[in-house]
């Protein structure tokens, strides 16, 4: 298994403040999908940072390789919706997680 380090860039700085109620129900399809993939043990831990310059998303993910990654960010709702989120992904080659 290798890790990778996952940011979720939403459309606009102000996101997590000016979400739409249409908005909101997205990131919540977004919490189940990235849960379901936690329990399944591809997901170390995911969540938002609230970051002064703009909130963003992060997720930690054990996969075998880069494709799974980009296979599993790509069928995250918030990019299925093509509201304009988008993620960048960077490899993990040292680290160490909790088992």
């Amino acid at each position: 298994m290798r890790a990778f380090f996952c940011k979720l860039i939403a459309p606009r700085p102000t996101f997590a403040q000016d979400m739409s109620a249409e908005e909101a129900a997205l990131m919540q399809e977004h919490a189940v999908y990235w849960r379901d993939w936690m329990v399944k043990g591809r997901v170390v831990t995911f969540g938002l940072v609230a970051d002064p310059a703009g909130a963003y998303g992060i997720a930690v993910l054990e996969v075998d390789d880069e494709a799974a990654v980009r296979s599993l960010t790509a069928n995250d709702p918030t990019i299925r919706s093509g509201r304009g989120f988008r993620f960048d992904v960077y490899p993990m080659p040292l680290g160490a997680a909790h088992p």
